[in-house]
């Protein structure tokens, strides 16, 4: 039985090596506000960029980036509110990016990079 938590942070480990080499500054991983959590904090220039990963196996049950629903997009956009705030970067541009990963047949990642994939 696989653990799904190490799971998740393989992805995000590949989702974090990808971002950078789009020059994307990981500024934070796995924080944890209002007892929530966002998966990646970034700076993509000026702009402040919040990174929920999803990952999958394969796309039998769909991509990844369309298990982001509107209920965790609300959390999201709580969530940002609440660290630019205890970060005192309230007056940054920020956005709201998906990155899917999937992993192909011999197990490389393929990504799904939805930038501004939603507004607050």
């Amino acid at each position: 039985m696989r653990n799904r938590r190490s799971d998740g942070s393989g992805f995000e480990d590949l989702a974090s090596s990808y971002l950078e080499a789009k020059g994307y500054r990981i500024l934070a991983r796995n924080v944890y506000i209002l007892r929530k959590e966002v998966d990646i904090v970034a700076a993509d220039g000026d702009t402040i960029v919040f990174i929920e990963v999803k990952g999958r196996r394969s796309t039998a049950f769909g991509f990844p980036a369309e298990a982001v629903g509107v209920r965790k997009q609300r959390h999201l956009v709580r969530l940002a509110e609440a660290y630019l705030r205890r970060e005192g970067l309230w007056n940054r541009a920020c956005r709201f990016d998906v990155v899917g990963v999937t992993l192909d047949s011999h197990g490389a990642p393929l990504f799904d990079h939805v930038e501004n994939a939603f507004g607050a």
